[in-house]
């Protein structure tokens, strides 16, 4: 499991005051606005620097940051691409049945048969739902869709998902 989750990437400057144009990657930008700081990190999380938010303003599906000490657009300007992190502590609670990405990557997939599947390699987001995208070996990818016809069980502590193929998913 991850111990840090990424919640956007800073796509740019805005402005010649410091500002940033940040592209969320949470499900809720909204919860950018509760926040008093980030963590910016350029790789490794052990490089990693926290800035206290001034200002937090929405802009056109971009959040827009004001750091302090983030004063001109040079200085905004070196933290481009960099992103935003937050603990697994500090991340939004989920609902039942709810889990994060990072979480299910990797996870052995497996048939209400007992059928092995392979391992989730990539989660597809369709906008109707999400898509699992299972890797097998020599094989073409199984894509499952996320609803609750096809996902029986999900056990993260165990690394393993049940799943149901309906007809013509394999």
């Amino acid at each position: 499991m991850n111990d840090y989750f990424r919640i956007g990437v800073i796509a740019n400057t805005h402005a010649l005051k410091g500002e940033l144009r940040v592209l969320p990657t949470t499900d809720d930008p909204g919860r950018f606005d509760g926040m008093s700081g980030i963590t910016v990190i350029r790789g490794d999380v052990s490089k990693s620097t926290t800035y206290e938010i001034e200002r937090v303003w929405h802009n056109k599906g971009m959040v827009i940051l004001k750091l302090l000490g983030i004063d001109d657009i040079d200085a905004a300007a070196r933290l481009k691409g960099g992103e935003i992190i937050v603990s697994r502590e500090d991340a939004l609670t989920l609902e039942e049945g709810e889990y994060y990405w990072s979480d299910l990557l990797g996870l052995r997939v497996v048939t209400d048969e007992g059928e092995e599947l392979g391992h989730i390699a990539d989660i597809l987001d369709t906008g109707a739902n999400h898509v699992y995208s299972v890797s097998r070996e020599g094989d073409k990818p199984i894509l499952i869709p996320a609803i609750k016809q096809c996902i029986l069980d999900v056990d993260i502590d165990g690394g393993v998902m049940t799943v149901h193929l309906l007809k013509g998913l394999r």
